[in-house]
């Protein structure tokens, strides 16, 4: 018992100040961005859909560093099934949920190329090296989308998030910035630590616990930031931070352990978890489009994404 007194220590400390400094890192990185005149689609994709995926990065590099490639793969692949099945599903019960068109048409459409692209690299149970330069090679196109669409400045309004800022606190944000990011690199080491040391003791593989608890305690930001948002009504930032989220998760944090550890990827991944993946991606469409002008998840969908999170993880654990 002594022995995993210390993991679970970790885990909980992890999680801990993983969330406040996911936090931090998001309301003061949207400061900077308005103090600099960032536009709006900017900020709620790259401030807010990568500031929250940084933990799932930070631990899939650090897990990749260590030789733990399973849990990398799995916290890349299980935090995109908890972003859309669970964190979407309760954001839609606690209220439907409006998406624009846009969005659908395009930014769905690319986390769709994306996941199509994972699944294909993923299909002979390795991730070596060339496809971590392929999934990169997409998140540089990505980017190039991202400042392209910044031109519109109707994309993606964002306005709770504008922020009157006088110029005596931008030094106090970059001070806090600097620390959450600080914190937020030591939280996530200490997850990755207690994760590996947790499955070493009951001798449960690096790819459940990726797949389970470390893609739970990453995807808590998401979780946080959606619910606020829908409690808000800012349901594009809702999907917005959601799809953001899983696109980076795909093409950053997946390619991260092909580029530092090439080894072989689990059978269990193409058999069951990408799959589920895949399918939500796919459900993430079909639950949203109407064929009226207004596109809307409600709250049966959500209630039916809550479910398959349910049995995954049923089957899972």
């Amino acid at each position: 018992m002594p022995d995993i007194l210390l993991p679970i220590i970790a885990l909980l400390s992890g999680f801990t100040l993983l969330i406040w400094s996911a936090d931090k890192f998001t309301e003061n990185g949207v400061k900077i961005a308005n103090i600099f005149k960032i536009s709006p689609f900017i900020i709620g994709i790259i401030i807010l859909g990568f500031g929250t995926s940084i933990p799932e990065i930070l631990i899939s590099a650090l897990a990749a560093i260590k030789g733990n490639t399973g849990l990398s793969i799995g916290n890349a692949v299980g935090s995109n099934i908890f972003n859309i099945s669970l964190i979407l599903g309760i954001s839609a019960i606690i209220s439907p949920i409006n998406i624009q068109w846009d969005i659908l048409k395009k930014e769905w459409l690319f986390l769709m190329i994306t996941t199509l692209c994972a699944g294909f690299l993923l299909y002979d149970y390795r991730l070596d090296f060339k496809d971590g330069l392929i999934l990169s090679s997409l998140l540089v196109l990505f980017f190039a989308y991202i400042f392209k669409q910044a031109k519109n400045k109707t994309h993606h309004n964002f306005d709770e998030f504008k922020h009157n800022i006088n110029k005596n606190q931008i030094k106090k944000t970059q001070i806090i910035l600097i620390i959450s990011l600080t914190i937020l690199v030591s939280s996530a080491e200490l997850i990755a630590w207690g994760g590996v040391e947790v499955a070493k003791i009951f001798g449960i593989s690096d790819l459940i616990i990726g797949l389970s608890i470390i893609a739970l305690g990453t995807s808590l930001p998401e979780l946080a930031v959606s619910i606020s948002s829908v409690l808000k009504k800012q349901y594009t930032m809702v999907v917005g931070n959601i799809i953001g989220s899983n696109i980076f998760n795909t093409i950053a944090v997946l390619a991260i352990p092909g580029l530092i550890h090439p080894s072989d990827v689990p059978i269990e991944v193409i058999n069951r978890d990408y799959p589920l993946m895949l399918l939500l991606t796919i459900l993430l469409f079909v639950i949203s489009y109407k064929f009226s002008k207004k596109h809307i998840i409600n709250r049966f969908g959500g209630f039916f994404l809550v479910g398959i999170f349910s049995l995954y993880m049923y089957q899972l654990l």
